[in-house]
Parts: structure tokens; sequence; C-alpha cells
């Protein structure tokens, strides 16, 4: 079920809700605790419509790049695509010290980082629900979240797969009726150094798609990485299919 895999959103959470408004963002957010990500303090981010938490600026850029990028944006994608919430499908997001969250988040890292001794103190939720893609002419949708977390000296990125349907908007050239196609959606994280980053297996390939079905922690649906020095634990050897030479790891 949805419970198990997402962690809860929504304005029942007292969540923030970004604006109608194709490639838009989140107002700057403004963090109460330091998210430490490849050694580099950030004390605020944005939450943007594309599939894109970033650290220094907004993104509305809406057909992806694979990693490591040129200009050195850091940012965590959990499915970097040209989502349309006017068409369909909210984001939302939080800072949250709810021991409930923290507990279950402390849980989750232990169980998946046995030797990394953890207790959560502070998190991130931000959550994309059900939401379209640019120049739909079908009402599929996407649910995919980003979890990140800190105890202020170790950091973690949970990226939560629900619910994947499309891989891309009609600009990037998919297909107006099945949103496949063209330039699909890319998930992972790059640092900004060119040398820390990640591309998840299928990256901008068909095989995206099935990203509810891969993990490296052993939950389908679910990657985890720890982020404030460069890790990738337990990673898949394969792409769920044949993916090009983007598709690794430094």
């Amino acid at each position: 079920p949805a419970a198990f895999l997402l962690y809860p959103y929504g304005l029942d959470e007292n969540d923030h809700k970004n604006p109608k408004l194709d490639d838009g963002t989140s107002d700057k957010v403004s963090l109460t605790t330091p998210f430490t990500f490849y050694g580099k303090e950030y004390q605020s981010l944005y939450v943007n419509n594309n599939g894109v938490i970033s650290f220094d600026a907004q993104v509305s850029q809406y057909t992806p790049n694979p990693f490591p990028l040129a200009d050195g944006r850091p940012f965590v994608t959990p499915y970097w695509a040209d989502v349309d919430n006017v068409v369909g499908g909210d984001i939302f997001y939080r800072e949250t010290t709810d021991p409930a969250l923290l507990a279950r988040t402390t849980k989750d890292i232990n169980q998946y980082f046995p030797e990394i001794p953890y207790t959560a103190t502070w998190a991130f939720v931000a959550t994309w629900d059900h939401v379209a893609y640019y120049g739909s002419t079908s009402n599929k949708g996407n649910t995919f979240q980003a979890v990140l977390t800190t105890n202020t000296k170790v950091s973690f990125i949970i990226l939560n797969y629900w619910d994947i349907q499309w891989t891309t908007g009609s600009a990037s050239d998919g297909d107006p009726e099945t949103g496949l196609g063209g330039t699909p959606a890319h998930a992972g994280f790059n640092s900004g150094d060119e040398t820390n980053y990640y591309n998840i297996p299928g990256s901008q390939t068909e095989a995206i798609i099935n990203i509810t079905r891969t993990s490296n922690v052993n939950v389908p649906g679910r990657w985890v990485f720890q982020v404030d020095d460069f890790k990738v634990t337990g990673v898949p050897t394969e792409a769920p299919k044949p993916a090009d030479s983007n598709n690794c790891w430094l």
C-alpha cells in the first residue's frame, strides 16, 4: 500500500502547496536546520514543479540533462520531467521535526544502513501527487516523493516512487496521448562538483517507467542514499532495460 512506501503528505500534514503554474516552483524555503549535501551546508532550497529539489536557484527547465551537469547546479531529482500541475496534480512540501515521522525515518535508515549510527532530528518531505505531463491529452498521473533527512552530521535522501504512468511531456517530444517517447525523465542527484553524482539506472530511457520496481535497498520503488559524503550502496549492476552509457557512477 501507498502508506507503506510514501511518508505522510498533503494539507492534513500542514504541507505547503506549489502554485498551479507550468514550469513553476515554490518560493525560496529557508531551512531551520542546514542540510549537508556533499560537504556543503545549504540553508535553503526550492521545490520545483518539474521533479527537482534545488539548492542554489529555481529550476524551470523541463527536458532533463544527464549528470554531471556542466553548469554545476546542485540538486536532487526524484523525477525530472515536464510536469504540468495546471493540467492535473499537486506538489506538496514541508519541513518537519514531528516525532512520529522522525521515528519512522530513523527506523528506515537504520534498516538500510545498520553500520551507521543514526537518529533523525530533521526531515523535509516533498511529494508530487498524481501530477500530469505537459501537453497531456490523457488523465495519466505520477506520484513520487523525495525525503531529505539529517542528524546535523549525516545526511540522507529517500526517493519513493508509488505510481509512474508517464515519462515525457510533449515539449520534450513525448506523445501527448501516452506520455511516452522523446527524452524521458531523469532520476538521481548532482552535487555540482562534476565528481559526485548518480544517475538511477534507466534514466532518460523508456525503462525509467519501471522505477517503481527498482531499488538499492530491496524495497521496490525506493532508493536511499547517504549524501553528506559520496557513497552509493547496493546499486544494481543492470538497468531494468538496456540503458546508455550515461547511466553510470563515478
